[in-house]
């Protein structure tokens, strides 16, 4: 038996939601600029970052480990500013039969906005910790991009 779980943690930010929703959608190789939690990213597989069909290689920093993985977009809903990224092979691979990340970023009255994210996950055996450690990267992660979101 394995264990399967979802864990969501939403992030006030100073950036617009449109801001975060666009360096997402069309600019997300440049993530690896914006924190040092993130070491390189490059194009595995097909021509273009923003493309379902495109694998992308990711090694990060992740619970004091550099964790690699490669990862897809599953879905993108412009209208909900929300996109679901497949993560697999490398280091989740060997812990998690599924793990998804889904991204949305969420307008405020007062100019910033939320940022929402949620893993889906399906460890491997029962033996595989949930993934709060993913939940602290993404928090740091964050916080380092709205930095140079204000910026731009």
């Amino acid at each position: 038996m394995s264990l399967a779980g979802k864990i969501s943690i939403e992030i006030g930010v100073h950036a617009s939601a449109a801001k975060w929703f666009n360096l997402f959608a069309t600019q997300l190789h440049d993530v690896q600029n914006l924190t040092d939690r993130v070491h390189e990213t490059k194009l595995h597989h097909g021509d273009d970052w923003h493309h379902n069909h495109s694998i992308k290689h990711w090694t990060c920093s992740i619970g004091g480990k550099v964790t690699t993985c490669q990862e897809s977009i599953e879905s993108v809903d412009e209208p909900n500013k929300t996109i679901i990224y497949k993560l697999f092979g490398g280091d989740i691979g060997h812990q998690y039969e599924v793990f998804k990340l889904i991204f949305q970023a969420i307008n405020e009255n007062y100019g910033g906005a939320i940022i929402k994210w949620t893993v889906e996950y399906e460890g491997i055996d029962e033996k595989v910790d949930p993934p709060y450690d993913y939940i602290e990267y993404l928090y740091t992660g964050t916080r380092d991009i709205d930095g140079h979101l204000l910026k731009a």
